[in-house]
């Protein structure tokens, strides 16, 4: 994977699918890449139809109108029978397409349980070699086991509609406390203000920081409450809050690649033939098992 030009959009697509693939010589590639560590990474998060999509698109034009160069991954669904994306979040931004500083990718989860895909560090970093000003990663949407997406990103956003109501106190001890802004989206529904102050009193009830997370009302199939939200992550970016995450960031992100590497010799379906084969025999415990699978 010698000479590849990341500044051109074939060549880039190209790589981050052999790394996708784990194609000969990609883990050896990665390591010789000079990734700008202070490259944003925002996260878009929150429940299935709560229009993350459309705030991204609204996102995008923003960071585009300014004269920046915007990546996006987002993070598909996969498809219950090739393993791939479904692609449903592209095609709701094909408008970016002919833009020469917009990049889009989607990801399949490929059985992730987080929302992001096994890839989305790897390929983060190639965006980041590549020379984007900004890298946006929308998630699946699939509720709390979501809160991974904390680990990735430099900021992360927590869209939510006035539908959810007391949905958001069951989401309290997971997805709520990660989100560094809130977004309460399609806020010209009925019961919207009523959402935003059932939210800030959740909000209080956190315990102080030197960050509150702000809540900002956004209409984005109309394009309104998209610069607030903008000047909003920029604010996060810039606070202490966010420099003082950097190292730990790192360290998540080190931590996931170290252990996707130990475990990739682990075939699942082999384990489950071999645990078959003991069960037959009459006689088998789980932590022995464990035991002896961790010599090897």
């Amino acid at each position: 994977m010698e000479g590849v030009d990341l500044t051109d959009p074939k060549e880039l697509a190209r790589a981050i699918t052999r790394v996708e693939n784990n194609a000969p010589g990609s883990r050896a590639w990665l390591a010789t890449l000079s990734p700008k560590i202070d490259t944003p990474v925002i996260g878009i998060t929150g429940p299935p139809g709560a229009g993350k999509s459309t705030l991204v698109n609204g996102l995008v034009q923003y960071y585009v109108d300014k004269g920046l160069k915007v990546a996006v991954l987002a993070v598909d669904p996969t498809s219950p029978f090739n393993m791939g994306s479904l692609l449903g979040d592209r095609i709701r931004m094909a408008s970016h397409y002919t833009n020469p500083n917009v990049f889009i990718r989607s990801l399949a989860t490929r059985g992730s349980l987080g929302g992001l895909s096994a890839k989305t560090i790897e390929i983060t970093d190639i965006l980041k070699a590549a020379g984007f000003d900004k890298i946006i990663i929308e998630t699946v949407g699939v509720g709390q086991s979501e809160i991974e997406i904390a680990g990735i990103a430099d900021t992360t956003v927590l869209v939510l509609v006035p539908e959810a109501g007391d949905d958001i106190q069951n989401m309290k001890s997971g997805i709520m406390e990660i989100a560094d802004i809130f977004v309460v989206n399609k806020a010209d529904r009925p019961g919207s203000d009523l959402f935003k102050a059932n939210l800030a009193k959740i909000l209080h009830q956190k315990p102080a920081s030197t960050w509150m997370p702000p809540i900002i009302a956004t209409v984005a199939t109309e394009n309104t409450g998209i610069e607030t939200l903008a000047e909003a992550i920029e604010s996060h970016l810039n606070s202490s809050r966010t420099l003082s995450r950097r190292a730990y960031l790192l360290a998540e992100k080190a931590y996931q690649l170290i252990q996707a590497e130990r475990m990739k010799d682990i075939d699942k379906h082999q384990l489950a033939e071999v645990i078959l084969k003991r069960l037959e025999g009459g006689e088998f415990n789980l932590y022995k098992f464990v035991e002896e699978n961790c010599k090897l």
